[in-house]
Order: structure tokens, then C-alpha cells, then sequence
């Protein structure tokens, strides 16, 4: 089982997100706010669709 990122950590890295936002836009956002390894693992584990809010992206991620 891969590691899980810090919900909180995950959340800080993708504040001023703009939604809806597509795997793409929260990959990208991410990678230019220096999310670490693992954050950046399981967001480009995400299904690729449009994410309406941040809690969606949690549920994503956390609820596999």
C-alpha cells in the first residue's frame, strides 16, 4: 500500500486553486507549490475529472 500525505499538507499545497479543476490543474498546482513526493504520487493517482471543490479532492485521495 503506497503512503498517504498529509491531508493538511495536501490542502496547504493546493491553496488559490481555482475549481472546478481538472487532475491536470491540481497536479500542476501542486508541483509549483513544492508538494513533496508522496502528495504528488497520489494526486496523479486521482481519476481524471473535473474536482468541484477541495473536500472532493480529499475524499479522492483518502477514501480509495
Amino acid at each position: 500500500m503506497a503512503d498517504k500525505p498529509n491531508p493538511i499538507e495536501l490542502q496547504k499545497h493546493l491553496g488559490g486553486l481555482d475549481f472546478p479543476a481538472s487532475r491536470e490543474d491540481i497536479v500542476k498546482k501542486a508541483e509549483e507549490s513544492g508538494a513533496d513526493d508522496v502528495s504528488l504520487e497520489a494526486l496523479r493517482g486521482l481519476p481524471d475529472r473535473e474536482f468541484q471543490k477541495p473536500t472532493d479532492i480529499t475524499e479522492a485521495v483518502f477514501n480509495d
